[in-house]
């Protein structure tokens, strides 16, 4: 999702609910010592006490290959206060890995191992080490020995994104192998991969054992999933309208449309005040295109708009959609029995 989950959309689904921490976008190191300017800019909520807006954590992520490099930008980093420093052994794009980054590294646990080791000695023991790893580059073969290396070299938890580098981001999520992983280490384990409902977070805990869930594109894709989800687990406030049969809906149910468009607006002005004037409409265009798979308005709007470039004209656009979604009246709530 990059160039569209940033910290400005990190402000805008961390205020629906539900969410507990974000990871942010991946943060490049090779060769040098980064200035503090070059986290903040990647993650401003640093300046804020590393949380967004909503008061939701925000642990900045590392990637990269080197040790000692790794370890001294993360020695600079902890400097700023963050809510920990994530690892990143994941990321399948090739570019990335071509220059010995991500998902690469998974066909070398020794040099995970000195990786998680080095960042985790670098910062204070308040700074917690997290990593994200996939289940392998080209298979599995290698799972265990990773999650093994990261577990012993001093990591507090590890996601698991539920697919190999060679799978990218093709159905299904394995979670089955995250049980794998769960079960052979003693560090908490966050499975990750196809959760895109409040049915597909019942399953993949029940396969994976694991009560954290880590959600990306479903959660771009349906704002209200992690609120809908902590709902019908008993974490979050009652959901209106759902029932176990509907849970495919609960996320959309969990924020209606009329609620969503103030958000939307809210996004659009964001990226208004940091975007290039050129590049606004593909940004609002980018999500409202994640969105028409949840929502039938969004596939409404993006029709609209899919010709117009024109910022003024997204403004007055925009306008008249928050005021009819000003209209909305929400159903009354349902009484909560004890």
């Amino acid at each position: 999702m990059e160039g569209l989950l940033d910290h400005g959309l990190r402000a805008i689904l961390t205020r629906v609910g539900g969410v507990d921490r974000c990871v942010s976008e991946f943060i490049r190191i090779t060769d040098q010592l980064l200035p503090a300017r070059s986290f903040t800019r990647v993650v401003p909520e640093l300046l804020t006490g590393s949380r967004t807006i909503a008061g939701v954590p925000v642990r900045p992520q590392l990637l990269g290959s080197d040790p000692t490099c790794l370890a001294e930008n993360a020695a600079r980093l902890a400097e700023l206060q963050p809510a920990g420093i994530d690892l990143n052994f994941g990321c399948p794009a090739k570019t990335v890995n071509r220059h010995r980054g991500g998902a690469v590294l998974l066909q070398e646990p020794e040099l995970i191992h000195a990786i998680v080791a080095a960042v985790r000695r670098a910062v204070p023991a308040r700074v917690a080490v997290s990593a994200k790893m996939r289940l392998g580059y080209d298979d599995d073969a290698r799972l265990l020995d990773v999650a093994h290396a990261i577990d012993s070299a001093g990591a507090s938890e590890l996601a698991v994104h539920a697919r190999t580098k060679a799978h990218g981001y093709r159905p299904p999520a394995y979670w089955d192998a995250i049980a794998r992983v769960r079960e052979a280490v003693r560090l908490p384990v966050i499975a990750n991969g196809e959760i895109w409902s409040v049915a597909d977070a019942a399953r993949c805990r029940a396969v994976t054992g694991c009560d954290r869930l880590m959600l990306g594109r479903g959660m771009v894709r349906s704002p209200g999933l992690a609120l809908a989800i902590g709902a019908a687990s008993g974490q979050g406030a009652m959901l209106r309208d759902v029932s176990p049969a509907s849970y495919s809906g609960a996320a959309v149910a969990a924020l209606p449309w009329p609620r969503l468009v103030p958000l939307l607006a809210d996004f659009w002005a964001d990226v208004c005040r940091r975007v290039e004037r050129r590049h606004r409409a593909g940004r609002l265009k980018q999500w409202l295109s994640t969105l028409r798979v949840a929502y039938p308005e969004a596939q409404q709007a993006f029709d609209a708009l899919r010709l117009v470039n024109d910022p003024a004209a997204i403004d007055a656009w925009m306008l008249q959609i928050t005021e009819l979604s000003a209209q909305y009246q929400p159903a009354p709530e349902p009484e909560i029995l004890s």
